[in-house]
């Protein structure tokens, strides 16, 4: 078991504090759902674990190895961002084995979700069918732990029931931190769930909390 230890985070934008003295753990074997309204700072704490994004203040630990730049990442942490990023003109399964190493490229090959984009490329896709192909390129990496900013975004009801199942599989093995407006998703699939409000993080019980903090309306 592998441990990501996320510490004394803080990062201001101007004369705007966005975190403040943000902690948060993750280890494999588990999924962290974390929640926020639109600009409370969530894509911010993603990029600073990351490492494309620095921190006013940061500790990010992977065991025992302090991470302080983007090679000390590789194959530790990967990201899904919200935007796209997969390159437009080359074929999905060109893409898979860019992304992936030879065992996870025949897992992602052997995916049902995948075989009818395999000969595609990004252009020619919608853009809920290029949000299931970076979520699996993302999720099949080599890396221990695993970032997932709105990977249910634009996805049928159907298709993310079927990568929810294929999250929580591979989460055996690896950490993730999902965040997704699709609250309900993240709830389903989520061992532990945190919210930032007011530029701090803090643990969630269940829905009533997310309710008592504002964060959804009591009407649901």
């Amino acid at each position: 078991m592998s441990k990501l230890h996320i510490d004394s985070i803080t990062k201001t934008f101007g004369t705007k504090k966005i975190l403040q003295d943000v902690y948060l753990s993750c280890e494999t074997g588990k999924i962290i759902g974390l929640f926020g309204s639109n600009g409370s700072g969530k894509s911010t704490l993603f990029q600073i674990i990351f490492g494309t994004l620095k921190g006013e203040t940061q500790f990010i630990k992977f065991d025992t190895v302090i991470l302080n730049n983007q090679w000390d990442r590789k194959n530790r942490i990967s990201y899904l961002p919200q935007y796209s990023f997969l390159p437009k003109n080359s074929k999905i399964k060109n893409l898979i084995n860019l992304f992936c190493n030879k065992e996870n490229s025949e897992k992602l090959h052997n995916l049902e979700l995948i075989h009818p984009f395999l000969n595609e490329t990004p252009k020619n896709l919608s853009t809920g069918e290029q949000r299931i192909i970076e979520v699996l390129l993302i999720i099949h990496s080599k890396s221990d732990f695993i970032l997932l900013d709105e990977p249910f975004h634009s996805l049928s009801p159907k298709i993310a029931t079927e990568l929810k199942k294929i999250i929580k599989e591979i989460s055996k093995e690896k950490g993730f931190i999902i965040s997704d407006h699709n609250y309900q998703d993240v709830l389903d699939i989520s061992d532990e769930i945190y919210l930032i409000s007011n530029t701090y993080v803090r643990k969630i019980k269940d829905i009533k909390e997310l309710q008592l903090f504002k964060y959804l309306p009591k009407s649901i």
